[in-house]
């Protein structure tokens, strides 16, 4: 009995312990995006559901502040595969509380001074669309930006690495 009482209070005093983190969440700025300004050359690496295998491709990417407006334009190229290129809109929310509309769990400075942003939210995944927790991660520097979504399917505890778009700043730069 005594083992199931102090076990409550640790799971009392975790959970209450992760409630207060929640109250004061990580925020981004606009302005500590901004270094995302401009062409990147790189490739992205993504698991192949089917065979789960990953295969990696050249990919590049330009992106803009939209205005002095909190959205950011990436314009994705991939140049063995011409037919996948697109446009979307990252965009942060007035709070800094949400990067495209996820909540952000983490942001840090890592050795080096680049800064790494951690989202997550609830969503669907693979070909057939399970339940999922969705972790973005996202590591801006002057000259390094990557991109990677993990996943944990609804039911598992390991995260699988879904795709990563890993870039450095081309010889064009801004």
């Amino acid at each position: 009995m005594r083992v199931a009482r102090t076990a409550a209070f640790l799971l009392l005093g975790f959970g209450s312990a992760g409630n207060s983190l929640a109250q004061s969440p990580a925020t981004v700025t606009v302005r500590e995006l901004q270094p995302l300004i401009g062409h990147w050359q790189g490739s992205l690496t993504y698991l192949d559901y089917s065979s789960g295998k990953p295969y990696t491709m050249p990919a590049d990417i330009n992106i803009q502040q939209i205005g002095r407006s909190n959205r950011f334009r990436r314009a994705y190229s991939y140049p063995k595969e011409a037919s996948a290129n697109s446009v979307d809109t990252l965009t942060v929310s007035a709070d800094g509380r949400l990067l495209d509309q996820e909540p952000i769990k983490t942001k840090r400075r890592l050795p080096g001074g680049n800064l790494e942003i951690v989202t997550e939210t609830a969503g669907t995944d693979g070909n057939d669309n399970q339940p999922a927790l969705i972790r973005h991660t996202y590591v801006i520097g002057r000259d390094v930006y990557t991109s990677r979504k993990d996943v944990q399917f609804a039911g598992q505890t390991t995260w699988l690495k879904r795709h990563e778009y890993s870039y450095t700043r081309s010889a064009t730069g801004r």
